[in-house]
């Protein structure tokens, strides 16, 4: 009897192991990076130096733009590595699955570990790209670089609280607010009981959550909602001569800011996870709700107990590539 299995043709050694996850991981997270703070960098300093014109729309265009930036970046990134590592590029998603759908908690760190060293990758080719832009509105605006004076330009690769805000408290409640829904959205996404979405659109409809939150969360924290996003661009700004505007996060009215990115996405992240489960798919658990046929080619299959079977021919193999649970496997006997 044939069973589906992650393709394994071709060549092995590391790939065929944990690493070529945490590589899927990687290259994902650098891919959300270069996309994100890319436009943030074209709001911030390209643009306005460029010669095409010194204002784009003002406050809110200049949002939409890396709402939409940030968005795209995540659907892109989420296509590229999700074959391979589901694409979590998020270590609230990581852990969240962890808690909640089994995820090998042996993988856990190093995925973290390589969400991290890919997006501080990223803001480094950002910085590169976009440097001489940087040095240019630094100087046409009389920035030292570390002083408060230089958030604007620092804000290219990490997130600061909004001056209005007079302590921790708003931000850390905005980032564990926006984190929630992400997660709990991509649980219903991914939800085989619930209504997935087919033609491999989730990717696509990720990205929409991400673009939806920036537009209606983000001014307080600057929705990082991912604590490998900020920390590892943080890390890189903090190199770049940012101290410690940076590295601790000191922006006058919340001081030591860097750990709420951290620690507030994790939180969101498990109680997204939490009351999606026990609103929603426990509810559909309870009401005998099947999982929903997935896709093959056309025709539609169903999964059961680690097979892919045609519904009414129990155990028969399909042949070609099977799209289950946002991962492309192939059929091999």
């Amino acid at each position: 009897m044939a069973t589906a299995t992650a393709q394994g043709r071709g060549k092995t050694g590391w790939r065929a192991t944990p690493v070529g996850e945490y590589v899927s991981e990687f290259l994902g997270t650098m891919i959300l990076i270069l996309f994100g703070c890319g436009s943030v960098a074209m709001a911030v300093a390209a643009l306005n130096q460029s010669g095409r014109g010194t204002e784009i729309f003002q406050a809110s265009g200049d949002w939409l733009l890396i709402a939409f930036g940030w968005g795209f970046g995540v659907t892109l990134a989420v296509y590229v590595a999700g074959g391979v590592s589901g694409a979590h590029i998020n270590p609230a998603v990581t852990i969240a699955l962890a808690v909640r759908r089994g995820f090998a908690w042996s993988k856990v760190p190093g995925y973290i570990a390589a969400q991290v060293l890919g997006a501080f990758v990223g803001a480094a080719l950002v910085y590169a790209v976009y440097k001489g832009a940087i040095d240019s509105f630094e100087r046409s605006n009389d920035i030292t670089r570390g002083s408060t004076d230089s958030v604007p330009t620092y804000s290219i690769f990490a997130t600061f609280p909004a001056p209005y805000l007079l302590n921790w408290i708003g931000p850390f409640v905005t980032e564990v607010v926006g984190t929630a829904l992400l997660v709990g959205v991509i649980f219903a996404l991914t939800d085989d009981r619930n209504q997935p979405p087919r033609s491999n659109l989730a990717p696509f409809i990720v990205g929409l959550i991400v673009m939806a939150i920036g537009i209606s969360f983000g001014a307080n924290s600057g929705y990082a909602i991912n604590p490998a996003r900020d920390f590892g661009p943080r890390m890189f700004a903090w190199i770049a001569d940012y101290g410690s505007v940076a590295m601790p996060g000191d922006y006058g009215n919340v001081n030591t800011y860097f750990w709420i990115p951290i620690v507030a996405p994790i939180l969101g992240g498990l109680i997204g996870a939490f009351v999606y489960d026990l609103m929603i798919r426990d509810v559909l658990v309870a009401r005998g709700e099947p999982q929903e046929p997935v896709e093959v080619r056309g025709e539609t299959v169903e999964e059961r107990s680690g097979r892919i079977e045609r519904p009414g021919r129990v155990g028969e193999p399909v042949r070609g590539d099977v799209e289950t649970r946002g991962r492309t496997v192939r059929e091999q006997e």
